[in-house]
């Protein structure tokens, strides 16, 4: 078939009331799907089922023999627990922070910490502002929504950047360091949620070491989607944490990650990496939130996955679970979508999204066209800074939760949602061209 806006209104028409039939049959079938959010599925979560027999009777004590039942030790984590995830954050295990299940819950205080007590390198407390000015973040859009959530709870001023396949544009992101005001950006450096970009070795040089007016300027790096690959390739990206270092800017940069789609996804670990100046601060104020984290659920993880190459392993696996999801839904999508010009998908080889733009000015429309077939999807504009899509045409598609006949299900749906809302929109352009100026007078 012809690209849709090429066609003529007859040709529109008789498309519309195909994939009005299509839909309705869809429709009819009273489908409960739900693909809005990115956690593993039961068969993923199977391949961790021994952790909860870990770290078994009478093993709990650590290498250096202490009992990780007690109150004890480095409140930064076990050594050999740091040294586990030191290669997944591009750290030392020196740098290194082991917390307890969430890694968004780290990122949550380290905000706090910053606007309460300021941060190293930094003159006042975050809160102050800049001269009267509230602080603001820069945010990759479409991004995560949960990393706006927690600006928009703190009113941290958002200013939206765009992404270009390697990472954020690095002019914009330039010219916005230049406000003393900028105070932090969020990144996900590698297979970006929803839009799986892997930031390139020259974009993570450029943000580490780039001038920002403000001093105390920070990197919130989650690399939330390190190990998570979808192909046989396992891309590698750049330490943040060594480029900040070479660029006189060590402080910088603030590296979170997570075992939440790794083991079990509510009983993992958080993990942060940072400077020396940066460990240290963390450090002094959740000394006065929490006595420590659970280091049982540290040795246990330790116990399951033993070093770096025991993670990637365990990922290989997750990869033979997820990467047939995704292939799924971009078959379906190039079967019913492609070369119609009216969609576009990104092809991830990683991570655990979709990123898909429809029409502009469809994709609320979309997102309304599939709930009403039955298929959850996050709300269209969530991916962006106050839940707004200036061109309200992206949605994020979440393939790994559904089981894979569900999610075959799900795309055809979500497909018909697309042609039902382009057919809809070009017919609605097409009498208004139609339309004599003395009537529209």
């Amino acid at each position: 078939m012809s690209a849709l806006p090429t066609l003529d209104r007859e040709a529109l028409v008789a498309l519309r009331r195909q994939t009005e039939a299509q839909y309705d049959a869809f429709r009819s079938r009273g489908l409960r799907l739900d693909l809005t959010r990115g956690k593993p599925s039961a068969e993923q979560l199977d391949l961790s089922n021994a952790l909860l027999d870990l770290p078994g009777w009478g093993n709990h004590r650590a290498a250096d023999g202490s009992d990780c039942r007690n109150y004890f030790g480095d409140p930064a984590g076990l050594p050999e627990a740091r040294a586990l995830f030191a290669p997944l954050l591009g750290a030392s295990p020196d740098q290194v922070i082991i917390g307890d299940n969430s890694s968004l819950a780290m990122m949550h205080d380290a905000l706090v910490y910053a606007l309460l007590h300021g941060v190293p390198g930094g003159e006042t407390p975050w809160r102050n502002g800049n001269k009267g000015q509230p602080i603001a973040f820069l945010c990759p859009a479409p991004g995560y929504d949960r990393h706006f959530a927690l600006c928009e709870g703190f009113g941290i001023r958002m200013i939206p950047v765009a992404l270009t396949g390697k990472g954020p544009d690095l002019a914009a992101v330039e010219r916005h360091l230049a406000d003393p005001s900028v105070k932090g950006m969020w990144c996900v450096p590698k297979y970006s949620n929803p839009t799986g970009d892997i930031y390139s070795a020259a974009t993570i040089a450029r943000l580490a070491g780039m001038p920002a007016a403000a001093p105390d300027f920070r990197l919130f790096w989650d690399n939330a989607y390190g190990v998570h690959h979808l192909t046989e390739t396992r891309h590698e990206i750049a330490s943040v944490l060594e480029a900040g270092a070479r660029a006189g800017n060590p402080d910088r940069p603030l590296v979170f990650g997570s075992t939440s789609k790794i083991t079990l996804a509510g009983a993992g670990l958080a993990v942060m990496a940072a400077s020396p100046a940066n460990h240290a601060w963390f450090l002094s104020h959740a000394g006065r939130r929490s006595i420590g984290p659970d280091k049982l659920n540290q040795l246990r993880h330790v116990k399951l996955l033993q070093d770096f190459a025991g993670i990637e392993a365990l990922m290989d696996r997750h990869r033979r679970v997820l990467a047939p999801k995704f292939r799924i839904v971009d078959e379906t999508f190039e079967r019913m979508l492609g070369g119609l010009g009216i969609a576009s998908w990104s092809k991830p080889a990683g991570g655990y999204f979709i990123s898909l733009d429809v029409e502009v000015g469809s994709a609320r429309r979309v997102f309304e066209l599939a709930a009403a077939a039955g298929i959850a999807l996050v709300p269209a504009g969530r991916t962006f800074p106050y839940g707004k899509d200036p061109r309200d045409a992206n949605l994020r598609i979440a393939p790994c939760f559904p089981a894979i006949g569900e999610v075959a299900r799900a795309a055809e749906g979500v497909a018909l949602a697309v042609l039902m809302a382009a057919t809809e929109a070009l017919l609605r352009a097409n009498d208004a061209d139609a339309t004599p100026a003395a009537e529209v007078a």
